[in-house]
């Protein structure tokens, strides 16, 4: 199992200018190889990733989604900005080969970055690698530690030494989120705010945390289909998604990633996600997670319950916007048609863990 393409194979997919792209190349002195035709990965919601051939190499071309963007989000420069400084203190990162600031080329700015095909899982493991595994739970026991060992990896960076410690404004890191999932929020809920949206800003607002001095880079989307990973040995290959990674508090990333780790007793909304496939084959349940995570970086967590509800009203928030770019017209894909049920069944589980009834 590798990489899944979208079909049929088109020179005129949407979101890529063919003809402008070879003679934009040409002119920076790399050579598109335009008898191979390029291919969309079928993957994720999000900024779009095409694979094609440049200077006899493999290689993936990244831009932004079509349609309207949320503010902050799709951030092609500064993702290519943390890859090229963080491939040689993280060889997991994939290297950044060329970064494109003129949006007329192809619509959008975007950057070039190399290929490592590999196995993308995301709310299913493919059953020809669970008959290949030792045990239907020795899979998931074995996928939630990689994915642990790898989130603490990455907050060990030292991002001075790298050169990027001074990619974000570290300082209210926490209230600056909160105000901006917030104000978000208010944007996404156009016709009437969901009374438990109202619920779970204001317990935020009257929860946070005790200051922390923890600073790390972090990478603001982390989960288990950003992870691209060896089929046959299911080790990680290459940590990929980054335009959204910043400076920030550690606690957060680790409550992002457990935003998206379904368990099996979780209400509707948690399943209906379809992000990873943690409600089963042995996969440590969120709290055993976090406390891999502890032990990994030997801390601990404190007032952890904020961070989660915080995580999980951005991710309400998320499949709220995506909701719009359907009703406007950004997308036709009627995956997105239902959004905005889930966004409000992922308000009312924010509020189920803020009471406890949830870790």
């Amino acid at each position: 199992m590798t990489h899944s393409f979208e079909t049929p194979l088109d020179l005129k997919l949407p979101g890529l200018d063919w003809t402008q792209l070879d003679t934009y190349l040409g002119s920076r002195g790399y050579s598109l190889d335009t008898s191979v035709e390029p291919r969309r990965f079928s993957a994720g919601y999000g900024n779009m990733n095409f694979l094609l051939k440049i200077d006899g190499e493999e290689v993936v071309l990244r831009r932004p989604p079509l349609g309207p963007v949320p503010p902050g989000a799709n951030d092609m420069a500064r993702e290519f900005r943390i890859l090229s400084h963080l491939h040689d203190t993280l060889p997991l990162v994939p290297h950044a080969k060329l970064f494109c600031d003129d949006p007329k080329i192809i619509g959008a700015r975007f950057f070039v970055m190399e290929y490592r095909p590999g196995l993308v899982i995301g709310d299913e493991i493919p059953s020809g690698i669970l008959e290949k595994w030792i045990s239907p739970t020795s899979i998931g026991q074995h996928l939630g530690g990689k994915i642990i060992d790898v989130l603490s990896e990455l907050h060990a960076v030292d991002v001075d030494a790298c050169g990027l410690g001074d990619l974000g404004r570290h300082e209210g890191f926490i209230a600056r989120t909160l105000r901006g999932w917030s104000k978000r929020a208010q944007l996404s809920w156009v016709a009437s705010t969901p009374p438990k949206l109202d619920e779970l800003v204001e317990w935020l607002n009257a929860h946070p945390p005790v200051k922390s001095n923890a600073v790390s880079l972090i990478h603001n989307d982390f989960k288990l289909d950003n992870i691209i990973l060896d089929p046959d040995t299911l080790m990680p290959r290459t940590l990929i998604d980054w335009d959204m990674g910043t400076l920030g508090d550690p606690q957060y990333d680790l409550a992002v990633l457990l935003s998206y780790w379904s368990e099996a007793t979780d209400p509707e909304a948690m399943h209906q996600l379809r992000q990873m496939p943690t409600a089963g084959h042995g996969f440590p349940t969120r709290e055993k997670a976090a406390e891999l995570y502890a032990k990994a970086g030997g801390t601990e967590l404190h007032n952890f319950t904020f961070y989660r509800v915080l995580a999980t009203l951005r991710l309400a928030v998320v499949f709220q916007q995506l909701y719009c770019r359907y009703k406007t017209g950004g997308t036709d894909d009627t995956k997105f048609a239902n959004f905005d049920n889930l966004a409000l069944g992922l308000l009312n589980f924010g509020m189920d863990i803020a009471r406890g009834r949830h870790f």
